[in-house]
């Protein structure tokens, strides 16, 4: 976007998200200025930017989202889809440099660009560019990518930033095998928080939703909805305290253990870990 004119002797535009003016009279004519002049504080152009800047940011923020329900769930999607929304700076953002698989599985790499008419450009473990052109891909979740270890000590050596935590989110793999038929896991039980409104805004902060005495978290995992539950108490009553984590399939039933997926275990610890490590700690005490 270009400068705009506002009010007499000024130019305003967006700069780095920031609405900012400069002068186009005098010796400063064309300078930008260090903070917005009080005469153009309520200038209309001025207020067009500011919500022009809030909508930009809302956007980014929704193409952050989408892009990381797609990883979560290891969702397959369409090159021909990633090529449509590449020129636009928020869906690039959010989507360079993340790991996609092909059809081949042995085929990940970095995305550097979708926009070319042959398909996605991606630097693979070998550190060559290469072409694919699926008509999907998809941007596993970390727990399901064989070769994690070598691609954060490869983006690492390239410098690689990602907008949504794919390679770097922590990750829980199932250990030994659950007994028959347990359905919860203890490991964040007995968490203590000054109240149970504090324990519920922890949650909702980190970006899972609360209901009735539970934060949860929705995946799709193995090509079925799996919702992680949290017990964080009653909305009313008076604890402050975490309880078990189970995790239920789409018909609503809890399932075993062993039933649970490697993607919906590690987003439910995920999310587990996540509010215990906010817990009020007493002195003296060895958790």
């Amino acid at each position: 976007m270009g400068w705009l004119a506002a009010g007499d002797g000024y130019e305003v535009a967006l700069v780095e998200g920031r609405v900012t003016a400069r002068s186009t009279k005098g010796r400063t004519a064309g300078r930008q200025l260090k903070a917005l002049p009080r005469a153009l504080r309520d200038h209309p152009e001025v207020d067009r930017l500011r919500r022009l800047a809030e909508w930009l940011d809302r956007h980014a923020a929704a193409c952050v989202r989408q892009v990381d329900a797609w990883m979560v769930s290891s969702l397959p999607v369409p090159t021909g889809l990633l090529a449509r929304v590449w020129e636009d700076e928020a869906w690039r953002s959010a989507l360079r440099d993340l790991v996609v698989v092909g059809d081949d599985p042995g085929e990940a790499g970095f995305l550097r660009d979708a926009g070319g008419a042959d398909g996605l450009r991606v630097v693979n473990l070998d550190g060559e560019t290469v072409r694919l052109s699926p008509e999907t891909v998809t941007l596993p979740h970390p727990v399901l990518l064989e070769d994690l270890e070598e691609l954060r000590e490869f983006a690492a050596e390239l410098g690689v930033v990602q907008r949504v935590e794919q390679i770097h989110r922590a990750t829980w793999r199932r250990g030994e095998e659950p007994a028959a038929g347990a359905t919860e896991v203890r490991d964040f039980a007995g968490a203590s928080f000054p109240s149970r409104f504090a324990l519920a805004a922890r949650a909702t902060a980190l970006g899972y939703r609360v209901s009735g005495g539970y934060a949860t978290c929705s995946v799709r995992d193995g090509g079925r909805g799996v919702e992680a539950a949290l017990w964080i108490g009653e909305p009313y009553g008076d604890g402050a305290e975490t309880g078990g984590l189970g995790w239920q399939g789409p018909d609503g039933r809890s399932l075993p253990l062993r039933e649970v997926g490697p993607v919906a275990w590690s987003e439910g610890m995920r999310m587990g870990a996540a509010l215990y490590a906010g817990r009020r700690i007493e002195e003296g005490a060895g958790r």
